[in-house]
């Protein structure tokens, strides 16, 4: 699985996949994280996601262990993957969509200094992007893909996730 912002490796041997983002979302984005977005939470079951109705199969890059999923009210383009939900785990990786920001105000378009200051625990992967532990939620990350020093992509997932490693 690919998503050509999230593509190489970002944390703990993990690698962030999917498909390109081609529009941007048609609502007002909420919070993104701590513990998840869009009314679907990382770790939520399949069954209870879809029950929800915010979320439809998209069928790009399933695998054997995790189906790729678009949310409704923030659509991103044909084939585009916004979350991930593994079958092992749930909900395993939600990408941000435009205007989407965490609650220490990071989101696209913020600047490597801005992720810096928010959150001073910030790591680098060996693959050169920062990622950091969600505070308050040592199971999760947030992850970040930078250009000229400024996010383009951005993640919530599972530690333990196995879809896009």
């Amino acid at each position: 699985m690919t998503r050509s912002i999230l593509g190489t490796a970002l944390a703990a041997g993990l690698v962030l996949g999917g498909l390109a983002p081609a529009a941007h979302a048609a609502t007002a984005p909420a919070t993104f994280g701590p513990s998840g977005y869009g009314g679907i939470t990382l770790g939520m079951s399949a069954k209870a996601a879809k029950a929800s109705g915010k979320i439809a199969p998209v069928g790009a890059n399933d695998s054997a262990a995790c189906t790729g999923w678009a949310l409704k009210a923030h659509p991103i383009g044909r084939d585009t993957i916004g979350l991930y939900i593994s079958k092992k785990h749930g909900v395993a990786v939600i990408f941000a969509p435009k205007g989407a920001k965490t609650p220490e105000g990071i989101g696209l378009g913020s600047t490597s200094q801005q992720i810096k200051k928010a959150y001073p625990k910030l790591k680098t992967a060996a693959s050169g992007y920062p990622y950091v532990d969600i505070p308050g939620k040592s199971h999760a990350y947030y992850s970040f893909l930078l250009n000229k020093g400024k996010v383009y992509e951005m993640a919530l997932g599972l530690h333990k996730q196995d879809c896009v490693n």
